[in-house]
């Protein structure tokens, strides 16, 4: 079991171990951990550790074949400016899955990694003002 102090780790299946690299490290705030690419690497982001398993990894070889596949699960990254990192993005040539959505708990957006895995752009709601007497 992880430990409150390690990291919460998320294997994602990727085509391309070095662009989705370049991907999280570039857009995303990630920072390298370890490479064995073109098979491996893994990235981290505060308590998120992504491990980056390319097709010829243990990782891919352990998933069954009808398994495989982006689906509608996605890593959650709170932002504190969407609009500001909708902005970067686009200027960065990325674009996004999903038209941005807001709801009682906060606005989102989805976009994509090389391999297809969503990322959840997420800015919270602000919590409402203290009442005034």
């Amino acid at each position: 079991m992880t430990t409150p102090g390690q990291y919460a780790s998320v294997r994602y299946l990727v085509d391309d171990v070095q662009a989705t690299v370049d991907f999280y490290t570039t857009h995303l705030g990630f920072h390298l951990k370890t490479s064995a690419a073109p098979a491996f690497a893994d990235v981290v982001r505060g308590p998120l550790r992504l491990l980056l398993s390319g097709p010829t990894s243990s990782g891919a070889r352990a998933t069954p074949h009808d398994a495989t596949g982006p689906g509608r699960n996605r890593i959650h990254l709170i932002v504190d400016d969407l609009d500001t990192e909708i902005d970067r993005l686009q200027a960065a040539g990325l674009a996004f899955r999903s038209d941005l959505v807001c709801g009682p708990g906060g606005r989102q957006i989805l976009l994509a990694d090389p391999a297809g895995n969503l990322i959840e752009l997420f800015q919270p709601a602000r919590d409402a003002a203290p009442a005034t007497t």
